[in-house]
């Protein structure tokens, strides 16, 4: 494609094109760093779907510590002015970049930050995906972006360690999916210091920390370089009594959400977030926080990981999303809408729990726990916008089968649904019609009912629905999935040896392992 004409443009028939070409933005702004990613990604049409077949890199902004008024507030005017002079430095104009994400993480997600970044980002409204990512959804974006669920495909388990400013996640990935995670209060800013090694920023959970080693840390103390490395050999070590095999049985205090509980059959650890730059010996300039003893005492306790330490090329940028690509499909027409009014429905977060459909009795309360993990999974709030439940439906739909369904979903969604958050239901078959007819008159669900089929979704996806196509009975929707920026594993990955990248194959990393050990 030669020219490339405004993707959101009103004359663009998107519908008609068999080749696109989009420029797009990813923006990352969390409790201790913001950075921006511009990608061009080209995409092919193939069966009713588009693929990508290129994606180049067009500019990484410097990753920046994210400015502050005060210890909470995030300042918009500062964050304004590095996002203005890094669209500059790319060399595009706002208006001509088609499409983005913007992940919003740890303090970001406060409401009068959100609100602040969401002005910031106005003209983009529409065209951008805006993720606020908790815990659990920053762990799967990491474990995503970082190659760590790729590579899973290749070998047995891999444990991926995201290690960031304020919070670490850890994900234990097998088969090519995420099996578990957790989060833990470790993280290279819970503490900052000037160049006098005055503490300029302090969280709780430094200070809970500090108190146990019994240091009496606070705003414009000195903390020396012992004091530092203390800190940062004290939570190294809540970390691994946390992912390690021969782990502790008294689970941590710094934990922020439940242990994890297979921690068995891992071949490979991976790392990204600002802490990996120092672990794959990238980074060498101190940044006035923990980020470098920290991994100075994760590479001397290495051993106690069980599996070699593997770079899987995703690093400090695992979470920026590169690009949002677009798909057009059409629903089926057997598929329910009422009122008619509940559609159009723009940037609709799609979850696609993981449901055991294929018995001939559905369990209710198993498509119930299906959905809510799917919820924690991905962050979802009680009080958040319209979300999209997809399922692959398989078997009859008998009245017992959409019944056990029907409720087990609702039950799951108690809290979810209301004014302005209608039920959008997606099936891969034609499903759709019969599901919403059924919660909507037999179980007497009073919202808003969008039931759709005839589309294949999965997670990472957002949603368009157009208005009802009145001669066909369908509706157009516009699919809108993240793209994470991860190399190829097999060709890229490389075990960690004392300060050295070694890149080989991971067959030869496992027996180098092994004779190492």
């Amino acid at each position: 494609m030669t020219s490339r004409g405004g993707f959101t443009g009103p004359g663009r028939d998107l519908a008609a094109e068999d080749r696109l070409e989009l420029t797009s933005v990813g923006v990352d702004i969390g409790s201790s760093t913001s950075h921006l990613l511009f990608s061009r990604l080209e995409l092919e049409r193939r069966d009713g779907r588009y693929v990508t077949t290129r994606r180049e890199q067009l500019y990484a902004s410097p990753i920046t510590l994210t400015p502050y008024r005060g210890q909470r507030r995030i300042d918009d005017q500062r964050l304004a002015a590095f996002v203005e002079e890094q669209y500059q430095a790319a060399g595009l104009a706002r208006a001509a970049v088609d499409t983005g994400a913007l992940i919003l993480t740890g303090v970001a997600l406060l409401r009068d930050n959100a609100r602040a970044i969401a002005d910031v980002f106005a003209a983009e409204a529409g065209r951008f995906v805006a993720v606020s990512a908790g815990d659990q959804l920053e762990a799967s974006m990491a474990a995503h972006g970082s190659g760590a669920v790729a590579l899973s495909a290749q070998c047995d388990g891999v444990l991926h360690l995201d290690i960031g400013g304020g919070t670490t996640k850890a994900i234990i990935c097998r088969s090519g999916q995420i099996s578990e995670l957790m989060a833990m209060d470790v993280g290279a800013r819970l503490l900052a210091y000037d160049a006098e090694g005055r503490i300029q920023r302090l969280e709780a959970a430094g200070r809970r920390l500090g108190q146990t080693l019994g240091l009496d840390l606070a705003i414009g103390h000195v903390i020396s370089e012992t004091e530092r490395r203390q800190l940062a050999e004290a939570m190294v070590e809540h970390l691994l009594g946390e992912v390690s095999v021969a782990g502790r049985t008294h689970h941590s205090p710094l934990l922020r959400t439940p242990p994890l509980h297979d921690r068995s059959g891992i071949s490979a650890v991976t790392f990204s977030g600002g802490v990996s730059e120092f672990v794959y010996g990238r980074a060498q300039a101190a940044f006035g926080d923990l980020g470098g003893p920290l991994a100075e005492a994760v590479r001397a306790r290495r051993h106690l990981l069980g599996a070699p330490i593997v770079d899987a090329g995703g690093s400090i940028r695992a979470t920026v999303v590169g690009a949002s690509q677009y798909t057009v499909q059409l629903s089926g027409s057997t598929i329910y809408v009422e009122p008619i009014e509940s559609v159009p429905l723009r940037n609709v977060p799609v979850l696609a729990p993981r449901f055991e459909l294929a018995s001939p009795e559905l369990d209710p309360q198993a498509i119930e726990q299906a959905v809510r993990a799917a919820l924690r999974r991905f962050d979802i709030a009680s009080d958040s916008g319209p979300l999209a439940i997809a399922a692959h439906w398989h078997g009859s739909a008998s009245y017992r089968r959409l019944d056990a369904f029907s409720r087990g979903v609702l039950g799951a969604l108690d809290g979810h649904l209301g004014p302005g958050r209608p039920l959008v239901l997606v099936f891969d078959s034609d499903v759709g019609g019969l599901v919403g007819l059924h919660v909507r008159q037999e179980l007497g669900l009073a919202v808003a009912v969008v039931s759709i089929d005839g589309l294949e979704l999965r997670e990472f996806d957002y949603l368009d629905v157009g208005a009802l196509l009145p001669a066909s009975g369908a509706v157009p929707v516009v699919i809108k999935s993240l793209v994470f920026p991860s190399r190829p594993v097999a060709a890229s990955a490389g075990r960690i040896g004392d300060g050295e990248d070694q890149r080989h194959g991971y067959q030869q990393r496992q027996r180098q392992d092994a004779e190492d050990h």
